[in-house]
């Protein structure tokens, strides 16, 4: 069947969708709470990764997505012997991730192997990686802890990947934990996991997200002081918005008027 393209159509090649100088700086403060908030305003209901968190405490990563797609192995195709080929799959893309780039791996939200472990992820970490997520294990977890480079999985897992995973494409459209990845779109992950802003709306959730994270602290200064939410969170009180300019003028160093 043909399908057509005005009808289910398919993201612009990222070159065809440049960001904003600043759009990357912008969401690097940006939580993936508020991301998650502002692309489910815009109907986008299902961006975020299921079942990956990262490895060490504090993590923050932002940074376009390379992608890597594993499907299942099988014995003809996944003998340990794979890894000598000079043109695996997984191999290739550890060495041709761009720099400030998030590789993303698509295991079928299957944790049972590793799809990388610390060597690998230390190649990135070198190379300039923003960053890796996947919905995979990881193996070498201690090692993959220590990098400075984020590192977001399912869970540790000791056995390699030819045992579950074959390595087949590189810097295609995946689905990774449940969430369509395209090369291109912004990868953003803090404690809360990993959220796919599609590329096309980057911009724009780089500029609402500032705002945002701002009124939100606005509102937890509010509860801390004793304010029910009711009117407050979100602002249907008149009297929210006008505690919060003043507020605003207060944080800024600016004259309040009386």
């Amino acid at each position: 069947m043909t399908r057509r393209a005005d009808i289910m159509p398919n993201p612009k090649p990222a070159a065809d969708i440049p960001l904003a100088p600043d759009t990357l700086d912008r969401l690097r403060g940006a939580s993936t709470s508020t991301i998650a908030t502002l692309l489910h305003k815009k109907g986008f209901r299902t961006c975020y990764i299921q079942g990956v968190l990262p490895l060490s405490a504090g993590a923050r990563m932002i940074g376009p997505a390379f992608t890597l797609r594993y499907i299942a192995a099988r014995e003809d195709t996944d003998p340990l012997e794979a890894f000598r080929e000079p043109d695996h799959p997984q191999r290739v893309a550890v060495e041709t991730c761009p720099e400030g780039h998030v590789l993303v791996m698509d295991c079928r939200q299957d944790a049972s192997a590793a799809s990388a472990g610390s060597i690998l992820l230390t190649r990135l970490e070198v190379r300039g990686a923003a960053g890796v997520v996947t919905d995979g294990g990881v193996r070498d977890a201690e090692g993959a802890r220590a990098l400075t480079m984020p590192v977001f999985a399912a869970k540790p897992s000791a056995p390699t990947n030819l045992t579950r995973h074959h390595a087949i494409d590189i810097d295609v459209p995946i689905s990774c934990g449940g969430a369509a990845v395209y090369p291109g779109d912004i990868i953003l992950g803090d404690g809360d996991g990993v959220m796919v802003i599609p590329r096309h709306l980057a911009d724009e959730l780089a500029a609402a997200a500032a705002p945002m994270e701002e009124f939100e602290a606005f509102v937890l200064e509010e509860v801390r002081a004793g304010c029910p939410v009711i009117g407050l969170y979100p602002p249907t009180d008149p009297a929210t918005l006008d505690r919060f300019a003043t507020w605003q003028q207060a944080v800024r160093g600016e004259p309040i008027e009386g």
